[in-house]
């Protein structure tokens, strides 16, 4: 890259700010080069957004992976989801999930109603 900062508009001009990014890593926050990291970290961020974006998570898997996290179990669901069965049935894809569901789930666990609506990966494939 040339010593001016210019839009990321090819990958070819990714890969150049990928290698000045590398070059300049752990360059002191304040200084020219810290600077010309944090400009190029944005413009590499804006350029992965718009060309590799990455879906949000299923919502049973975000469920799981939540439950993972905080050593939940399914009996620690049922408050938010119902019965036992219908637990079982939820994460194992037969049922899914309701409104008044998806509000407990994003209250108690955290995980984002935007992801909570999204259909699950069986519903996408149907």
């Amino acid at each position: 890259m040339t010593d001016d900062v210019k839009p990321i508009r090819t990958k070819k001009d990714y890969e150049a700010a990928l290698r000045e990014v590398e070059r300049l890593w752990g360059a002191k926050v304040g200084t020219a080069d810290g600077d010309r990291l944090d400009v190029l970290a944005t413009l590499i961020d804006a350029y992965e957004a718009a060309h590799f974006p990455i879906d949000p998570p299923d919502p049973i898997e975000a469920i799981k992976f939540r439950m993972e996290q905080q050593g939940m179990t399914r009996k620690d669901l049922e408050p938010l989801i119902g019965t036992r069965t219908r637990v079982a049935e939820v994460l194992n894809r037969k049922r899914s999930l309701s409104i008044a569901m998806i509000r407990r789930l994003h209250a108690r666990l955290g995980i984002s109603a935007e992801v909570l609506i999204r259909p699950t990966r069986k519903e996408r494939a149907a």
